[in-house]
């Protein structure tokens, strides 16, 4: 199906099936996202089955400004959700708040909250402007599987599903928002994302961090709704086996071409942060496939899930990932490809 150009006409149209009850991927400046109308359940169960996604799972609602937040999305607006959205709105900040009795049980997997952002990518705010809905948008790929950060991941993963696609070309970010519960205090990290816990803490002080890569990790059960998204323990899975290496992954390649497995590796980049990332090579035997990834984590999350999708396209039946650097910034980095590295 085509991909459609980010005219103005294109923009007009894409509200409009947004406003009618229809589905429309567009581009943030974290992933692509799937869009309904958060206020029509039977537009919002569209993505559901397009995703074959949890009814549990909660949907981040988007809307183009604090005002229409405090308006349409959440029942209760504090003085700290406040200072976050005056310090990171529009980005890559989502505050999970009280919800009001406008948004469907849908949208909150049947909780009391909702998530809530503003997103900074100029069509995104465009769209969201010209809809004149708050919109629900998780990421346009199918449930559990990579998430896209082009137009042409977005086809592949959802085919007919998404039959409006807007191409904004790939998006800046790479892994998806930071989401923050508000309704404890201290505020609780729920997934980490491209605003760091470090940066949360400069504007609101201290927050509740995970004790270790598993704690947010659980499965969804009949009866309890999900905070938020992004806490299944199996996520962002490429179709290939992903295990992270304990070293640079040298030995676990060699291992698997043993094997006679092809294989995939993601390395960091020995040139520095900017010098060779993103390169692929391939060995002689084209058993053995090679992407070079940037040393510096913004540039690392920027090209991930490409990164992946590339490997998956190639064919390769196992992906060995360097560890990447510890750290506030790489934080989730290592919560992507944890989960993506869950059997």
């Amino acid at each position: 199906m085509p991909l459609f150009a980010p005219t103005e006409e294109n923009l007009r149209r894409a509200a409009q099936l947004l406003r009618a009850g229809e589905l429309v991927a567009f581009p943030t400046e974290t992933v692509y996202g799937l869009g309904a109308n958060a206020l029509d359940p039977d537009a919002v169960a569209k993505i559901y089955r397009a995703k074959g996604r949890p009814s549990q799972n909660p949907l981040i609602v988007h809307v183009p400004d604090k005002a229409t937040a405090i308006e349409t999305v959440v029942s209760e607006w504090t003085e700290t959700a406040d200072r976050l959205a005056e310090a990171f709105w529009p980005g890559g900040l989502t505050l999970v708040l009280p919800r009001q009795s406008e948004i469907p049980d849908i949208v909150t997997g049947g909780g009391n909250t909702v998530g809530v952002r503003v997103p900074a990518h100029p069509l995104a705010q465009r769209l969201l402007e010209w809809a004149g809905v708050p919109v629900a948008a998780p990421s346009a790929n199918r449930s559990l599987s990579i998430s896209p950060t082009l137009a042409e991941h977005v086809e592949q993963s959802l085919g007919e599903y998404a039959p409006f696609i807007l191409n904004g070309g790939a998006t800046p970010g790479g892994v998806e928002s930071t989401v923050l519960l508000l309704t404890e205090n201290p505020p609780r990290l729920l997934r980490p994302g491209l605003i760091s816990p470090d940066e949360i803490e400069k504007i609101i002080g201290k927050i509740v961090r995970p004790s270790s890569e598993q704690e947010e990790k659980r499965e969804v059960t009949q009866d309890v709704p999900l905070l938020s998204p992004g806490l299944l323990s199996r996520h962002y899975a490429p179709n290939a086996t992903l295990t992270l290496a304990k070293e640079d992954g040298e030995s676990e390649v060699g291992e698997l071409q043993k094997r006679g497995e092809r294989v995939g590796w993601l390395r960091m980049s020995s040139q520095g942060n900017e010098g060779g990332t993103g390169l692929r090579k391939e060995d002689a035997s084209g058993n053995l496939i090679i992407i070079s990834m940037p040393r510096d984590a913004v540039g690392y999350a920027a090209r991930l899930f490409a990164a992946l999708y590339e490997l998956d396209a190639a064919g390769v039946t196992q992906i060995i990932v360097q560890k990447p650097p510890r750290g506030d910034h790489w934080l989730a980095i290592h919560d992507r490809l944890t989960r993506a590295a869950t059997r």
